[in-house]
């Protein structure tokens, strides 16, 4: 059998203009780090490809980035963001949080700005998150940094679509500007169930301790959106008081608030965490449950040994930079069933 790599890409084109068969797995392979001959080839023949297969195509490549490191779909992705379907854009968007290449910057600053589908632009304003973060850590210039910011806080304040101005205020939870701390607070004041939610995330993504008595209070919100995000940010910010809570939430009928739990007592720690979570695993009747506290315990056992580490002794955790991607991975799915039924309940 061929290698992914052996696949002549006319092959690879040819079946992809096929629509009446199903598209072999093994071509997906064949899309990663593509020539620039192979890209203009491409180019030629996307239109004619069925829209419906354009956006399977790229939410299969968004699982496979996800799942094998070894991969780069950079190249695929950043052609993917000029389809003509936003929903193709808005996953080769989400696809191209995993690349830290600066040059995406203008890319995603430029469909903050200008893209006509609003989901395109929150999922912009979501993606420049990444970049923030790495701002704070003094990985890219200062000067790119508050232009991103800047470009951030106009959106907050402005006039776009809601959905817009609360990812940008969830991207700005990773900066350290005054005007930020402000921002979260009226979001948090909003009667708006979702307002509340990005306040709560942007909380979680802060590093900012004062946050603990907002967090604490929404762990027993009515609202399984609410105490989900709450049950995250208190994770984010190893907040050490809520882990009855925390326990007490491994019971929630609301999955997302349930496993939200789970990966924030792996990041907190503590008495009897391990004990709970290694129960939970053995108790697991399907193997997507038990390969989730699988790595809540394998996430649990990583932060209990950088507690134990001497401070002269204390190494750079590969990997450990993205903590904020952990548990983002999956989460708007998780949350995605949060229906309208729960506007009237009481915060």
């Amino acid at each position: 059998m061929q290698s992914p790599a052996e696949i002549p890409f006319n092959q690879l084109l040819d079946a992809l203009l096929d629509a009446e068969t199903p598209l072999n797995p093994r071509y997906l392979y064949r899309l990663s780090d593509l020539e620039k001959a192979e890209l203009e080839q491409l180019e030629k023949v996307w239109h004619r490809v069925p829209a419906w297969r354009r956006l399977a195509l790229m939410e299969d490549i968004e699982e496979l980035n996800e799942a094998d490191m070894l991969l780069s779909f950079e190249t695929f992705s950043r052609f993917a963001l000029r389809d003509e379907d936003p929903k193709v854009r808005v996953v080769a968007l989400r696809t191209l949080w995993d690349y830290e290449e600066t040059s995406l910057i203008p890319l995603f600053l430029e469909m903050l700005a200008g893209d006509k589908n609003e989901e395109v632009r929150a999922a912009a304003a979501s993606a420049l998150g990444r970049f923030v973060y790495a701002g704070e850590l003094d990985e890219i210039p200062e000067k790119t940094l508050r232009q991103i910011e800047d470009v951030l806080l106009k959106t907050v304040t402005g006039d776009d679509v809601v959905e817009v101005r609360r990812s940008a205020l969830e991207s700005l939870g990773f900066s350290s500007r005054a005007e930020v701390d402000g921002l979260i607070r009226n979001a948090f004041a909003s009667e708006d169930k979702h307002w509340k939610a990005s306040a709560l995330l942007a909380m979680g993504r802060s590093a900012n301790q004062e946050w603990q008595p907002q967090v604490l209070a929404m762990l027993q919100s009515n609202l399984p959106l609410l105490r989900s995000e709450a049950a995250r940010a208190a994770g984010e910010l190893e907040i050490s008081e809520a882990l009855p809570l925390l326990f007490e939430l491994l019971d929630d009928p609301d999955e997302a608030t349930r496993q939200a739990s789970i990966w924030s007592l792996s990041q907190i720690g503590g008495e009897g965490v391990r004990e709970v979570l290694q129960q939970l695993y053995e108790e697991a009747d399907n193997d997507q449950d038990a390969a989730f506290l699988e790595s809540a315990l394998d996430n649990l056992a990583f932060n209990e040994g950088i507690q134990m580490m001497p401070l002269f002794d204390f190494p750079e955790a590969e990997g450990d930079g993205n903590w904020y991607e952990e548990f983002d991975e999956d989460w708007d799915d998780l949350i995605e069933d949060e229906d309208d039924e729960e506007e009237d309940q009481a915060f």
